[in-house]
């Protein structure tokens, strides 16, 4: 590997892990401030809204794409979350309901935004054997950010409380803006191919040329349906068990803190293994098992304990080795498909498949029924679907399993 494969990965896991410090200020905060306007009973509708704001958002970043190339669009998209965050976060204080719902939107758009854009980076500046070597540590240091800002949360939420919590968000976009664009200045900006005709700027067209970029679609769609139904789960059950809006601020501190913990040893020292000596379809299969599995126990024994269980797997498998196998299927792929396509599945495709679920779960409420149990059964359902979809996938890494390692 060169220096150019290593300032891809440093720059990259530090400024993502500033932004994943910051999101857990924003993700607990937002949480309970919604909650605490609308009731738990509302949080899927905001779910079901939240595609809308994430479309917009995305629309956004293709024009903007085209305008400033991938260096200074993630630059000034960095700059402009902080900014939104902050102000939603004013007027949060100053008694706006509308505003939690607002920052509840932004906080599911900014962060994957970000981070796509971060892997659209180290996809088209790594190769193959590159990314299974450097994949995990990058997620891992990254994680080190996620876990600072949870045990942060956990310490800073009942003294300062969870209105404040927003604004360390805003600030830690400040220092991952400028070190992402350092990595570009050392490493270089990503060209198009001069064979790679523009294909508009949401990439549309891609997915009719690339049958892989579909399955990969479907399959985020199933993986956010599992998301879905076991957030709203955890999250209903800890409203019960913890009322108080800064205790539950500061449990869920604890909580993420936790998780980003678990997720930062699967991804120093199980993903690079896995990922060398485990063939990568097999991986994907092994993945869904799990959840099966994690979400039979909570079928069988609903609480906070196995609702958080089932709920730290899918998060700690998904930041980790799930994630290190599926981005090393962009990696062959055109500049539009990295750069365009990539962000419709990755933001779009992730927060339409969780919106479009709780949005039948609305319905489903709007009918009379409670949803407890049922939520589990959703879980159930997708994580069968998603296995499905795993096996027509090894027909995509069959050539890559013929490359040397």
């Amino acid at each position: 590997m060169t220096h150019r494969h290593y300032w891809t990965a440093a720059s990259t896991a530090l400024a993502a892990a500033f932004l994943l410090c910051g999101y857990e200020f924003v993700r607990s905060a937002s949480n309970t401030l919604f909650k605490a306007a609308y009731g738990k009973e509302n949080l899927p509708v905001i779910m079901a809204l939240m595609p809308l704001g994430v479309l917009s958002m995305l629309y956004l970043y293709g024009q903007v794409l085209s305008w400033l190339g991938p260096r200074r669009t993630l630059f000034w998209s960095s700059i402009t979350s902080g900014v939104i965050i902050a102000a939603a976060a004013l007027a949060i204080g100053a008694g706006s309901r509308v505003a939690t719902g607002v920052l509840y939107i932004v906080r599911e758009a900014y962060v994957v935004l970000l981070i796509e854009q971060y892997w659209s980076f180290i996809n088209s500046s790594l190769g193959r054997n590159e990314a299974k070597k450097l994949n995990g540590a990058v997620m891992g240091i990254a994680s080190l950010g996620a876990i600072l800002g949870g045990v942060l949360v956990h310490r800073l939420a009942q003294p300062l409380g969870t209105q404040v919590m927003p604004f360390f968000a805003a600030a830690a976009l400040l220092p991952a803006a400028f070190i992402s664009d350092l990595g570009y200045a050392k490493v270089g900006e990503p060209q198009r191919q001069e064979d790679e005709s523009p294909k508009g700027h949401m990439g549309l067209r891609e997915f009719t040329s690339t049958p892989l970029l579909v399955i990969i679609l479907l399959l985020i769609v199933t993986t956010q349906v599992v998301s879905t139904a076991l957030d709203l789960r955890f999250q209903g059950i800890l409203q019960d068990a913890i009322p108080d809006p800064d205790q539950q601020t500061s449990f869920s501190g604890g909580f993420f803190a936790g998780l980003n913990g678990a997720a930062a040893f699967l991804q120093f020292v199980v993903t690079p293994v896995v990922l060398r000596f485990v063939p990568l379809p097999l991986v994907h299969v092994a993945i869904p098992l799990i959840h099966l599995v994690a979400c039979s126990a909570l079928l069988a024994s609903p609480s906070l304990m196995t609702a958080g269980t089932a709920y730290m797997l899918f998060k700690s498998f998904d930041y980790s080795v799930f994630r290190a196998a599926k981005e090393i299927l962009y990696i062959p792929l055109s500049f539009d498909a990295r750069f365009r396509a990539k962000e419709l599945i990755d933001v779009f495709g992730y927060r339409f498949s969780k919106g479009g679920c709780s949005l039948l779960i609305v319905f489903v409420q709007k009918a009379g029924l409670v949803l407890g149990a049922g939520y589990t059964l959703i879980a159930l359902g997708a994580s069968v679907a998603w296995l499905m979809l795993c096996f027509p996938l090894r027909k995509f890494y069959a050539v890559e399993e013929e490359t040397p390692q």
